[in-house]
């Protein structure tokens, strides 16, 4: 036994999810101070008033007050937008952890999206006060998500297992292959989130931003019917699709170990500390990244552009160096000096020193799952050499990755079998509220600066909403990096739980929505009397449901296939059939395609910002925007790191999930057809 006694334990989990619960409370609330309009203020902000009306620096010609009142009314329009027990009760324990997991994950999501917008108008006012300003706005809403999301899941994992275990009691086997639905659960919902949630978002983003790029009007114009959606679709993909992706590695990856752990000597022994080691990894998290949160927001003041970067980078390294001594605690004591893990059949001897290093490897493998140079010089002699460099260099990216997350699985494998595996996944996962709130914050900057040019705000404001997108794009791709490889890692650890339990010894779609955005955006600029002068308002809600339609229908055929892959081929086949299936997906689509999907897209939309930009006279040689080579740029960067790479993260992850999840079917009934022989 540990030295960390039950009792403690049974404190420790759902304190720190509550801490985790308050502080993104807390950080709500911090949020909700700045104002957007002069109507939020109150008697006794008077002051503020009279300083915005006296005011002498119009924006664009428009009175200070009447542009922050401009971004609530653009607020407010994005909101709109946005040996078991009996087989009989595990399949109801099953749905019911089924039905938590999936609720949990929607409402993460929900939350995410309703700070998103809310944070989105209020990025934009503080913009005017400078850019530290600015970035600690944008930048306390990812906490928001980033903490009700992991104490979320959590607390809630946590009292679904305590309860369970009143109908289970000793039987952790029984009971962890029910929390399986759990994790089923939550990666369902981010299949409909991500996948159908980069349909809408990339039918909007691409389609209005071919109809800012090759038209007169500018894609943030308030005359561009599509510029509502746009932002929406910001919210709808790159928030919620991002938070469900991680929502659902955490699950599977804690299903995963937790049930490896359950046939292990823990199950044996009764050990309910160490069984519930992959709970207290998360716990640890949630208290290091709130720490960690703090130098971002309030010990280290941003005053200029180039300070944006560092500091995020900064505040992932302070919290991994942090989280790892957190780790180390826990790990010698939660966990017993030794035990014994089964590694497909044969007994394993392990260390809890093992286990640490599993964990931490995890961790520092996530960092080497980084951002790649941009393509940008490519762009000055067309499309075609565009296209050629981004996808060489997206191909020549995956090597560190593939390399990285190679190791991590040969030393998790060697320490500590597929439970050290799981384990890693979990410990690059315990950088999922910081990896939420880095991501988080870039589209809200996004957001932040088409609303200051919607609200006629003067160009300066633009230009530093502008830079906070930037930093946010190349500190973004480290989050994208920790989500493929803990969806690798996660995935690998249920292919290993479904082997033991089963006893083995591209749809076009946002090419065709964005097509239809922007023939609704030529209708309305030709039916539509005083539309481009700015005299009548555009109908948003058309280019909002165009989007909305194409993300529910585009969507069926992806997900059909994904779901049903393994029960196609578990019936029919046999286990050791779906076994390959699992292995095949695994190597190709969750390492290859995914990472080089994610890092060509990133190289190609930062072109086409850098370009824009211009911050550079390098940059601005290329430009300005207009210029052959930023036509050259306006390519299929966005979906194809938005919507084609993360979507297969959901496909490698929801098809071990599930297969896991019908294994004692597949093992019983399953090879139809060579039955039949």
């Amino acid at each position: 036994m540990g030295v960390l006694s039950e009792g403690l334990t049974q404190i420790l989990i759902p304190v720190t999810a509550l801490i985790g619960i308050g502080f993104a409370l807390l950080q709500w609330l911090l949020l909700s101070r700045v104002r957007v309009s002069s109507a939020d203020h109150t008697n006794a902000d008077n002051g503020y008033r009279k300083s915005l009306i006296g005011d002498s620096e119009l924006e664009n010609g428009v009175q200070s007050v009447e542009v922050t009142n401009n971004c609530a009314e653009i607020q407010h329009a994005i909101s709109v937008g946005n040996i078991c027990k009996p087989a009989l009760a595990n399949a109801v324990f099953s749905t019911v952890a089924f039905l938590l997991g999936a609720l949990n994950s929607v409402l993460s999501d929900f939350l995410g999206m309703k700070i998103a917008t809310y944070a989105n108008a209020r990025t934009t006012p503080e913009a005017r006060k400078g850019i530290g300003k600015a970035f600690v706005t944008a930048f306390r809403s990812g906490p928001v998500m980033g903490f009700l999301l992991s104490a979320n899941g959590l607390l809630v994992l946590y009292i679904t297992i305590n309860l369970l275990k009143l109908y289970y009691r000793d039987d952790w086997e029984g009971l962890y292959e029910s929390i399986t639905g759990h994790g089923l659960g939550g990666l369902s919902m981010a299949l409909f989130e991500r996948v159908g949630g980069g349909i809408y978002t990339k039918a909007a983003d691409f389609g209005a931003d071919l109809v800012g790029n090759l038209n007169t009007v500018p894609e943030d114009d308030p005359r561009n019917p599509a510029v509502i959606v746009d932002n929406v679709g910001d919210n709808v993909g790159d928030i919620a699709g991002m938070g469900s992706d991680l929502f659902g590695s955490y699950a599977e990856s804690s299903c995963a170990a937790l049930f490896v752990a359950s046939i292990s000597s823990f199950g044996t022994n009764h050990d309910y500390t160490a069984m519930t080691y992959p709970l207290i990894i998360s716990s640890m998290g949630i208290v290091v990244w709130l720490i960690a949160t703090l130098f971002a927001t309030d010990l280290f003041e941003i005053t200029n552009v180039s300070q944006i970067e560092p500091s995020l980078k900064r505040q992932l390294l302070i919290a991994t160096i942090l989280i790892t001594a957190g780790i180390a605690i826990v790990s010698f004591t939660a966990l017993p000096s030794e035990f014994t893990l089964y590694n497909f059949g044969a007994s394993k001897v392990v260390k809890n020193w093992h286990l640490f290093f599993c964990v931490a490897i995890g961790l520092l493998a996530g960092l080497g799952i980084g951002p790649v140079q941009d393509v940008a010089d490519s762009c000055r002699t067309g499309a075609a050499t565009n296209l050629i460099f981004g996808l060489a260099l997206g191909y020549k990216s995956v090597i560190i990755p593939v390399f990285a997350i190679a190791i991590a699985i040969h030393v998790s494998f060697s320490l500590a079998a597929m439970y050290g595996i799981g384990v890693a996944a979990l410990g690059m996962l315990s950088t999922i509220t910081t990896s939420l709130a880095i991501d988080a914050y870039g589209p809200i900057s996004d957001n932040g600066g088409g609303i200051a040019e919607m609200a006629g705000m003067r160009h300066k404001i633009r230009e530093r909403t502008d830079a906070l997108d930037a930093a946010g794009n190349t500190t973004a791709a480290i989050g994208k990096g920790f989500a493929i490889g803990s969806a690798v890692l996660a995935s690998l650890a249920l292919f290993g739980a479904y082997v033991s339990r089963a006893g083995i010894k591209t749809v076009n779609s946002v090419g065709s929505a964005a097509l239809k955005m922007v023939e609704e955006v030529r209708r309305q600029f030709n039916t539509i009397p005083g539309l481009l002068e700015g005299r009548e308002k555009p109908d948003y809600a058309n280019c909002v449901k165009i989007s909305t339609d194409a993300s529910l229908k585009e969507m069926i055929p992806p997900s059909a296939l994904v779901l049903l892959t393994p029960l196609i081929a578990g019936t029919f086949f046999g286990v050791e059939n779906l076994a390959g299936v699992l292995a095949g997906s695994l190597v190709s689509g969750g390492v290859q395609v995914a990472i080089s999907d994610s890092n060509t897209g990133g190289a190609w939309d930062n072109a086409k910002k850098y370009i824009e930009a211009g911050t550079t006279p390098h940059d601005a040689s290329l430009g300005p925007k207009g210029s052959n080579p930023h036509k050259a740029a306006v390519t299929v960067g966005d979906p194809l790191k938005d919507t084609s790479g993360p979507s297969l993260n959901i496909l490698i992850k929801l098809m071990a999930v599930e297969s896991l999840l019908f294994a004692p079917f597949f093992a019983a009934h399953g090879g139809l057809i060579f039955k039949s022989f």
